[in-house]
């Protein structure tokens, strides 16, 4: 499948002075060259910078254009990658106080609470930015190959960049945190388990609908991303934690009423969700860090308890990578070409 890749700059809101730095992979039709509609949208939150290793592996995975080319490989061509970087860093510690309000300085979280569903508000926000930038770039190159057809005298009829329309269901949606942007999956997951549980979130749109409302922009951000909080919570279907780690606590949500709403969701008809939990010795085996390991294997524990009652809705697993290797900064970027999405 054809796809538009880049790396955009777009500001949270109109009147936001924050400007974010995501880089996506969106699939577009190969017969109209305009944006499709993918099977999921895979969401991925970046860490702390890196910078001035001199290491051309770290180096080359730190670049948010080649992690976003990471996640198509690992889940497939149909699907759209976004990748999303923090807006604020204090040196090199990224701070994603739009996401979690709690955040001190370092960005690291004094808690995670569901009070305005924060992160999911502003992922929904952001990404339908991007979806309006990557439109004008698309019409734009459409004007461009279309001058040459214009009749002379005659004014070219102006229409946005369409969505190539289809009867697919909403897309899923796959979260990933990376490092410190574990933080926003903690905050996300906690959003998750205090929304209402919407049944018809990915039903396949109507013959109707779609004829009625093939030009409408509402409908095109709808069928790609979702346009709201909920929206996008219920479509939530994989959550992966990628060798996440904080210097202080808060690496791992080990708030066990979250996770029992969850399970609550579940039984009233949710649907199931999977989480795995992707690690290399870099964090979880960090003696001066021993926290990490502790919180992974409460969320593990908690979320094996839900997995036992959910009759298949819920799935855990832990994944380990370069068991034999001692600990060093290399693996923690390795982790990304080598985690297991399956």
């Amino acid at each position: 499948m054809d796809r538009w890749i880049g790396v955009l700059k777009v500001p949270l809101g109109l009147n936001s002075g924050n400007y974010y730095r995501v880089a996506a992979s969106l699939c577009l039709s190969p017969t109209t060259k305009n944006l499709a509609v993918p099977s999921a949208n895979a969401i991925f939150f970046n860490g702390d910078r890196i910078e001035g290793t001199g290491n051309p592996v770290i180096e080359r995975l730190s670049d948010l254009q080649n992690i976003a080319e990471i996640l198509v490989s690992k889940f497939g061509g149909s699907i759209n990658a976004w990748v999303i970087e923090a807006s604020v860093f204090n040196g090199p510690f990224a701070v994603y106080k739009d996401f979690i309000p709690s955040v001190n300085q370092w960005g690291e979280p004094k808690s995670y609470s569901p009070t305005g569903f924060p992160a999911s508000r502003t992922s929904v926000s952001l990404l339908s930015n991007c979806l309006e930038e990557v439109k004008k770039i698309i019409l734009g190159r459409q004007e461009q190959r279309e001058v040459k057809k214009i009749i002379p005298g005659r004014q070219k009829e102006q229409s946005p960049a369409s969505v190539s329309t289809s009867h697919l269901p909403q897309p899923k949606t796959f979260i990933l945190g990376f490092s410190k942007g574990g933080t926003v999956l903690n905050q996300l997951v906690t959003e998750l388990s205090f929304s209402d549980v919407k049944l018809t979130g990915n039903s396949p749109h109507t013959e109707e609908q779609s004829t009625s409302n093939k030009y409408s922009n509402f409908t095109e951000e709808i069928k790609i991303i979702p346009n709201t909080e909920e929206g996008l919570l219920n479509s939530i279907t994989e959550i992966h934690y990628v060798d996440v780690g904080l210097n202080s606590s808060g690496a791992y949500l080990t708030n066990h009423d979250a996770i029992e709403r969850i399970s609550k969701r579940l039984t009233q008809g949710a649907k199931g969700i999977r989480f795995v939990l992707h690690g290399t010795p870099r964090q979880w085996c960090d003696s001066r860090r021993i926290w990490i390991l502790n919180e992974k294997d409460k969320l593990v524990r908690m979320l094996e308890s839900v997995a036992d009652r959910s009759g298949g809705k819920l799935q855990v697993c832990e994944r380990f990578y370069f068991a034999q290797r001692p600990p060093d900064l290399q693996m923690h970027f390795e982790i990304l070409e080598n985690m297991d999405v399956s």
